[in-house]
């Protein structure tokens, strides 16, 4: 087995001597975890090992900067075919750039100790560059001290498709003043105070909100904005509202 490949263990990470745990001295001022926290963190973490041998699971193991140390052979498949094509890379990265702010946000919870878990939805982008919607959980598991020495995650598909829909890194898809408007839209900025902002007539500014009514094949502004967050074009959790940059010409 390479050593690589995720070998599922229930204790928390320790360095080992002549077949002997060495514990980690606590920092001064570490708070050290009750039982009830330490039992309740195995269990979650036992419940998904019960996940890795399940079809279509992709499971990996985090370190607590979020890049990818060990997964199984579902994750390797999914996301780039070898260990040394996904070992070494931030999880986030795999994900679509457009969710990738406000999941880093719910890992740092995990990191300094606010949440012990949590689970959502993301989209996530194969070694293909095809984006696929996951149902992803996340668990922190806890070294000899209450510092996280690892992150747990399980991906399942969501719904067993391709998204279509979503735009991936390699598409380029709208200009920058394009891009300068569909903020502005998406924040509420009617015309003229828009084309005040970015220097434009109020003809130029419509021209340029039909342009982007063709290419994102809707009839009206609200239907724009709602078809640019489905699309990944807008990024989930910010405002005001930004475009992602990778799609931006």
């Amino acid at each position: 087995m390479h050593d690589n490949y995720f070998v599922p263990v229930i204790s928390g990470e320790r360095s080992t001597k002549g077949g002997r745990p060495l514990a980690t001295p606590a920092p001064a001022g570490t708070v050290q975890p009750t039982s009830h926290d330490a039992g309740r963190d195995q269990l979650d973490y036992a419940d998904l090992l019960g996940q890795f041998d399940q079809p279509g699971a992709c499971v990996a193991r985090l370190d607590a900067s979020l890049l990818v140390q060990q997964a199984n052979q579902e994750f390797f498949r999914q996301f780039g075919g070898s260990s040394a094509d996904v070992c070494g890379r931030g999880f986030c990265d795999l994900t679509h750039p457009s969710l990738r702010h406000p999941l880093r946000h719910q890992f740092a919870r995990l990191v300094d100790g606010s949440r012990r878990r949590f689970a959502t939805h993301v989209v996530a982008v194969s070694a293909e560059g095809a984006a696929f919607t996951s149902a992803l959980t996340a668990v922190a598991v806890r070294g000899e001290t209450s510092r996280v020495a690892s992150i747990l995650v399980v991906m399942r598909s969501a719904d067993g498709f391709e998204d279509a829909d979503v735009v991936t890194q390699h598409k380029k898809v709208i200009t920058e003043i394009e891009a300068r408007i569909l903020e502005g839209i998406a924040a509420g900025i009617s015309t003229i105070p828009l084309a005040s902002r970015l220097y434009l007539s109020r003809q130029g500014v419509e021209y340029h909100v039909t342009r982007l009514l063709r290419k994102l094949r809707v009839p009206n502004r609200a239907a724009l904005v709602s078809r640019a967050y489905s699309m990944g074009v807008l990024e989930v959790g910010s405002w005001p509202p930004r475009v992602v940059r990778d799609f931006v010409k």
